[in-house]
C-alpha cells in the first residue's frame, strides 16, 4: 500500500479542518468549492472514498510519526500546493 508523505498528509488534514470551519462560518460558494477540493485530495491521497474514512486512514498513518523535525534525505518536499 502506498503511503503519503507524512508532512503532506498532516498539511492536508489541517487544511481540511480549517476550510471546514471557514465554510461553517461563511457558507459561500467559494468556501464550499475549496472544501470539496481539499476533501477530494485528502480522499485520493489516502485511497479512500469518504472524508471520514480519509481522516481515519490519515490518523492511522500519522500515528507514531513525529510531527516536527527536519525531513530525512529520502523524504519528498513537505508541502504540495494545489491550484484550480
Amino acid at each position: 500500500m502506498l503511503m503519503a508523505n507524512p508532512a503532506t498528509l498532516r498539511s492536508l488534514v489541517k487544511r481540511y479542518e480549517a476550510l471546514r470551519s471557514a465554510h461553517a462560518r461563511l457558507g459561500t460558494s467559494e468556501s464550499v468549492r475549496r472544501l470539496e477540493d481539499v476533501s477530494y485530495t485528502l480522499c485520493v491521497t489516502t485511497g479512500t472514498r469518504t472524508v471520514p474514512d480519509a481522516l481515519t486512514v490519515a490518523a492511522a498513518q500519522l500515528r507514531g510519526v513525529p510531527s516536527t523535525g527536519s525531513p530525512g534525505p529520502a523524504q519528498a518536499p513537505a508541502e504540495v500546493q494545489l491550484t484550480a
